[in-house]
């Protein structure tokens, strides 16, 4: 019986494959622009679908990714977190009060529609962000004004002196829009079209495939192949298979099963494939929903702390893949926040919980949510509901709750779960970006946050002192800054309203015949980069 039911299991992970495979067939040949696989087009694969390319709207990785390579930033970070002009023509020139900063922009660059880019155009695409963007945040309330004293100068008059203001100018976010192809698009998304600068042009759009072609005009070195097919499926196992028989030259790591991962990772160490690894800019964490009972007990939600085995998750999850995590800031960002989070520790937490109130014939009973499209996530769930049953199993009890992510995303402000699981990827690489979206409150009584984006972010929870740290963060250099970060990850520890779990790092696995995939210092991959070999 067990053999008949492992064989039809079988059969219909196959099935499913060749179904999927073929569906990738019927996207490439859709709109008559199916690749010759003799040509130099290159076809990159991952999972999901793009939305909206509409960089004041976009937030995926897949979204970003594409947009990278269609648009350019002012600046961009190299693999050593070196600042590097691209749109800009030079560094950025910082006022003794640090409330002015000039960028003098570069000449000779053309958008795709053929408009030429220039101080104004870069004045437009910041003023819409601020306007409109879902991520505005990061920008409303640092910039008084935006103002341009030549064709070639920005100037950005900013309301304090802001030491992440050079980071911030890399984010994809702040791609710059032709204000020609958007003069009817000020104050709305325009979600499948792209008109940027970078060595792509978008000719083809649809949620699972996007056609890009190099653009004649660039004004950098041009892309290194004769164009790139964008294709989006759902499942893991359609993308791994697609790439074993040779349908896609290039598979994205985002959201495939971590036994596909492992797989591909010892294809690689064969020489199968060639596997290239970006910055671990991503943290994986969980969330308490701090402003009902029974988490609005401190004391039970730092007994929770220390429930969760990182080494043992990471294993089972990922086969070591994953990097354990103890900190809300990826460790390349500051090395010294990646101890701050408690570590496993049962006796700690049953101690803790008894002080709450529970071990003592009353059991805590907690309903953990996790992403259901997402595979690692289930694993981590079982993983840990297995470790409370052996560890802690008269204290509490972890129901496991699964729900699609956008469905998670549209409710989590909401305070529709109690306990969920998420992921981050800052919006510019810089310790702010991760610890401001998180902790940051506009409207705080006592440590509950009302408005801001703690709310947002389902946790509720804040403090004052968080707030104003996080403001004189901004103003402080080096060690001195670094050491204040550090003091805001203890304040959230104490806190305890979030649980930081693993570090992922982007890889991208290629053919033999295709040149080994290459990341940025943002972690996004460099399209333009890939080639085909002789």
């Amino acid at each position: 019986m067990n053999n008949f039911i492992l064989t039809k299991k079988i059969k219909e992970k196959i099935l499913k494959s060749f179904l999927l495979i073929i569906s990738l067939t019927i996207i490439l040949a859709q709109n008559s622009c199916k690749p010759n696989r003799n040509s130099s087009r290159i076809i990159v694969a991952g999972a999901g679908k793009i939305t909206s390319l509409d960089p004041a709207q976009a937030s995926t990785f897949h979204a970003l990714q594409l947009i990278s390579s269609l648009g350019d930033p002012l600046y961009k970070l190299d693999l050593k977190g070196t600042l590097q002009p691209k749109l800009a023509s030079g560094p950025p020139k910082i006022s003794e009060d640090g409330l002015t900063v000039l960028i003098p922009i570069r000449k000779n660059v053309l958008f795709h529609d053929g408009s030429s880019f220039d101080a104004e155009a870069m004045a437009f695409s910041l003023k819409r962000f601020i306007r409109i963007g879902t991520l505005n945040y990061i920008l409303n309330g640092r910039i008084a004004a935006i103002e341009t004293p030549n064709k070639f100068l920005l100037q950005l008059t900013l309301t304090r002196p802001s030491t992440s203001i050079l980071n911030l100018l890399t984010s994809i976010n702040i791609t710059p829009i032709s204000p020609t192809s958007y003069s009817n698009y000020k104050n709305k998304f325009l979600n499948n079209k792209f008109v940027g600068t970078g060595p792509y042009k978008l000719t083809n759009f649809s949620s699972q495939h996007q056609k890009l072609e190099p653009f004649e005009g660039y004004w950098g070195t041009p892309a290194s192949n004769q164009g790139i097919d964008f294709i989006h499926l759902s499942n893991s196992t359609a993308l791994f298979s697609a790439l074993r028989t040779g349908e896609i030259d290039v598979l994205l790591s985002t959201s495939l099963d971590e036994d596909h991962r492992r797989s591909l990772k010892i294809m690689t160490t064969q020489g199968k494939l060639k596997e290239g690894k970006g910055s671990a800019l991503e943290i994986g964490y969980i969330t308490f929903n701090t402003k009902t009972p029974p988490l609005n007990n401190s004391n039970l939600r730092k007994a929770l702390l220390y429930t969760i085995d990182r080494k043992l998750i990471t294993q089972r999850v990922s086969f070591g893949l994953r990097k354990s995590l103890r900190s809300l800031v990826p460790s390349s960002l500051n090395k010294r926040a990646n101890t701050l989070w408690p570590k496993y520790n049962p006796k700690k937490a049953r101690d803790l919980m008894k002080k709450a109130g529970y071990c003592n014939n009353q059991k805590l009973s907690l309903s953990f949510t996790f992403r259901s499209n997402v595979p690692a996530d289930k694993l981590l769930a079982l993983t840990w509901q297995s470790q409370i049953k052996r560890d802690l199993h008269d204290c509490m009890n972890l129901r496991l709750n699964g729900i699609e992510s956008t469905t998670i995303y549209r409710q989590l402000g909401e305070g529709a779960f109690q306990v969920v699981m998420l992921d981050w990827r800052g919006a510019y690489p810089d310790p702010e970006a991760y610890l401001v979206p998180l902790l940051s409150c506009s409207k705080i009584t006592n440590t509950h946050c009302e408005e801001g984006e703690a709310a947002a972010s389902g946790s509720f929870w804040s403090s004052n002192w968080i707030e104003k740290a996080l403001k004189r963060s901004d103003l402080l250099t080096g060690q001195a800054r670094m050491n204040t970060y550090q003091q805001i990850e203890n304040r959230a520890v104490d806190g305890g309203a979030y649980l930081p779990i693993w570090l992922d790092e982007p890889r991208a696995w290629s053919q033999n015949h295709i040149s080994k995939p290459q990341f940025d210092g943002s972690g996004q991959l460099l399209l333009d980069h890939l080639r085909k070999l002789n």
